[in-house]
């Protein structure tokens, strides 16, 4: 396992240096969240082109642990990269006072996704920046993800790999064990987890999408029916926005 981790985390840091030299920018920024995918995807960048060369920001709202800001930089630190903190609030608040805002916990989570990409893009069109994403496989599959928010990305290191596997690569690093064993949240509003609000484990829904995909996506059972109509209900957020094809 730690040969194939090895030989998985080397194509990754090919992958990253590859973008960065091939589009002449001069580093990377990524959202630092303080939970497992983006320590490790930000572990791999600085691994392929250097702490030095890799902007950390943590962007926290209100609802934001202090413990999650805290786990960031800690990150942030192991990994020798410049983190910078910037709230969100003062944005959404500007949000706030739009003639007709209404909020809700859907609305609001979907709103600071898209506030955080938008602030990473700046940072990314001012200093040459790529912006790297920190997606996996899983939350990719089933759309748990908010469109042109925190699915969107310059490069995506971690999209391959489901959220088990991830969780895997992670003890191989030098992380702080407050992240590796974290359970995994959006925190887009308190108390939140993603598999209380999903109704599933991780480990149930990567077993029922490695099923699924050996299967032809035909379901056996429940549980793979239910990870089958999420992915299928998401398909939007995968494909481009529909279209026509000029003439000739």
């Amino acid at each position: 396992m730690e040969k194939e981790n090895g030989c998985a985390m080397g194509r990754i840091e090919q992958l990253i240096r590859h973008a960065y030299w091939s589009s002449g920018s001069t580093g990377i920024v990524i959202g630092l969240s303080g939970g497992i995918d983006s320590a490790v995807a930000a572990t791999m960048c600085c691994r392929a082109v250097g702490g030095e060369r890799v902007l950390g920001l943590v962007l926290p709202s209100r609802v934001t642990r202090r413990e999650d800001i805290e786990d960031a930089e800690e990150v942030g630190r192991r990994l020798r990269m410049e983190c910078r903190i910037i709230s969100i609030d003062p944005i959404l608040d500007a949000y706030r006072a739009m003639p007709g805002y209404s909020e809700s916990p859907y609305l609001l989570g979907n709103l600071m996704a898209r506030t955080r990409m938008a602030v990473l893009y700046y940072h990314a069109n001012r200093d040459r920046r790529l912006v790297c994403g920190t997606s996996n496989r899983t939350e990719y599959l089933l759309g748990y993800s908010t469109k042109f928010g925190d699915s969107a990305a310059d490069i995506q290191p971690i999209i391959h790999l489901y959220k088990t596997e991830v969780f895997a690569i992670a003890e191989t690093m030098d992380l702080p064990e407050r992240v590796r064993k974290k359970p995994p949240s959006a925190g887009l509003w308190p108390g939140q987890r993603d598999e209380d609000e999903i109704g599933l484990t991780y480990r149930e829904i990567d077993a029922a999408l490695a099923a699924l995909s050996r299967s032809g996506w035909k379901s056996r059972n429940e549980v793979e029916e239910k990870v089958l109509g999420m992915v299928r209900a998401s398909e939007h957020k995968r494909l481009p926005p529909p279209g026509l094809t000029p003439p000739g």
